[in-house]
C-alpha cells in the first residue's frame, strides 16, 4: 500500500512540474497587451509608407496635371487616344485625335501628357 501511495505522490509531483511552466506561459505580465499590439502597429506603418503614401502622391500629381491643362497640350486619354487639346471648359475638353476629328471628353479621363 505504501508503494502505491508513494507512486501516486510521485506521479502528482511530476504532473505538477509539467503543468506549472505551461500555465506560467499563458499568464501575461504587466504591459503584455501593449507589447502584443506592437507588431500590428509596425505592419500598419509599413503599409502606410509602401502603399498609401505613394498612391496619395500619385493622385496629387495627376490632379495638378489635370488642373494645368491648356489649349495646345498633347495628352493621352484613359482610352488610349493621343490628341491635342483644342478647347478647355470647366470639366470637359475638346481634343483633336486626328485631322478634323474632335472629341469632347471629361477632364478626369486624361491619364497624362504626351511629348
Amino acid at each position: 500500500m505504501k508503494s502505491i501511495i508513494n507512486h501516486s505522490i510521485a506521479a502528482m509531483a511530476a504532473a505538477s512540474a509539467l503543468i506549472t511552466p505551461a500555465m506560467a506561459e499563458g499568464v501575461g505580465g504587466p504591459g503584455g497587451g501593449i507589447a502584443s499590439l506592437l507588431p500590428l502597429a509596425l505592419i500598419m506603418v509599413i503599409f502606410y509608407f509602401l502603399l498609401v503614401r505613394p498612391q496619395q502622391k500619385k493622385v496629387k500629381e495627376h490632379r495638378t496635371i489635370i488642373e494645368a491643362l491648356k489649349k495646345g497640350d498633347k495628352v493621352i486619354t484613359g482610352g488610349g487616344f493621343y490628341g491635342t487639346v483644342v478647347d478647355v471648359k470647366d470639366d470637359f475638353l475638346k481634343v483633336e485625335i486626328a485631322e478634323n476629328v474632335r472629341v469632347k471628353i471629361k477632364r478626369d479621363t486624361i491619364t497624362g501628357l504626351s511629348d
